[in-house]
């Protein structure tokens, strides 16, 4: 592993993937092409550790003459494939971005993969790696009493978000024993951490919170998600690509299962304790709670075992500690809140679907 591609860089995951690889790696470096879409933002790159060994190209995933073009001029060995639409309500009210990214997309990046490392020979099969990060949405939802998602687990995805990334999965395992292109693919459970989105949970809670607005819950508040530590998940992507096996899929998770309501009332508590003097405590009482979303899934578990037995990986970070990190790192961030809120898709999102929907005051 010596040059990677990382798509979507410029991302919530992708971003601090590529923190940390630079900080840890000292002899890899990173071409990060991103298309700067609603979530992805140079403002998430800021301040990088040994920026020389970095560089960034503004283009789409589904060029596929432009993908090739990076492959052989930067002589890639290594994909790292995160560029993907990920948020569920917005696959829920247009889906064929979600279909052209996430399924188009992905199968562009194998076709060039494919005709570069296999048919031009460019790079040593035994060092190559297209790498696919996936989501635990493709395995559907559980009831109280199912066993958590292992590797095995058959899909069964219920949003269009979901059924994009399960499809971009069953590409990439398909150029594995189709083609010998050399893949693995992770499943992991709900990110949180630095630099996420404003409009995914944990920073619009934050965010609301320390704003006195509304903090909005889905249904009865009792949906279970597994959370997993933003920078725990890059380690564990690093592991695979340096020790995983080709051809095989692990599950990353965080080794919990709150309900949403008691993530919403952990923030709440430790902004209480960090903010003292806020006007809008207990920050509990703004917890409002909304119609659920069509298609919600109600319970998601990780069973991360094969990834703990054969690559001897596990979270670092508790919920607690992973929370109390990433509350104190938006406290201390706030230019970046600022810049990202600035874009005019963050804004035009919020005004049309969140108040909508009840989920946010103008």
């Amino acid at each position: 592993m010596r040059n990677l591609l990382v798509t979507g860089g410029a991302g919530f995951i992708g971003s601090n993937f590529i923190r940390l690889t630079l900080a840890q790696r000292p002899s890899v470096h990173i071409l990060n092409l991103d298309a700067l879409t609603y979530a992805g933002s140079l403002e998430n790159l800021r301040d990088l550790p040994d920026p020389q060994r970095y560089v960034f190209v503004k283009g789409d995933i589904c060029d596929r003459e432009l993908v090739e073009k990076l492959l052989r001029e930067h002589e890639i060995d290594t994909i790292v494939h995160f560029a993907a639409e990920s948020h569920v309500d917005r696959s829920i009210l247009g889906p064929g971005q979600f279909v052209q990214t996430n399924i188009v997309g992905t199968f562009t990046l194998l076709e060039a993969a494919r005709q570069v490392w296999l048919t031009e020979k460019r790079q040593p099969l035994d060092q190559v790696r297209f790498h696919h990060v996936s989501t635990d949405e493709v395995f559907g939802s559980l009831t109280p009493s199912d066993p958590a998602f292992n590797e095995t687990t058959p899909y069964a995805p219920n949003s269009p978000y979901s059924a994009s990334k399960a499809s971009s999965d069953h590409l990439t395992r398909a150029y594995f024993h189709t083609y010998g292109l050399p893949v693995t693919v992770t499943n992991c459970s709900n990110n949180y951490g630095p630099y996420q989105f404003p409009e995914k949970l944990i920073p619009l809670i934050i965010l609301n919170a320390l704003e006195g607005k509304r903090l909005p819950v889905y249904g009865d508040g009792k949906q279970v998600r597994d959370w997993l530590y933003v920078e725990d998940h890059c380690e564990a992507i690093l592991t695979v690509l340096e020790h995983g096996k080709p051809g095989e899929t692990y599950n990353i998770g965080g080794n919990n299962q709150p309900y949403n309501i008691e993530i919403v009332s952990a923030i709440c508590a430790i902004l209480d304790e960090l903010v003292p003097n806020s006007p809008h405590l207990p920050h509990e009482s703004l917890i409002t709670y909304v119609t659920d979303r069509p298609g919600h899934d109600r319970r998601y578990a990780m069973d991360i075992r094969k990834i703990k037995a054969e690559l001897s990986w596990q979270p670092k970070e508790s919920l607690q500690t992973g929370l109390e990190k990433t509350v104190r790192w938006y406290l201390e961030h706030p230019e970046w809140v600022q810049a990202i809120r600035q874009t005019g898709d963050y804004k035009t999102w919020i005004d049309q679907n969140y108040v909508q929907r009840g989920g946010r005051q103008k």
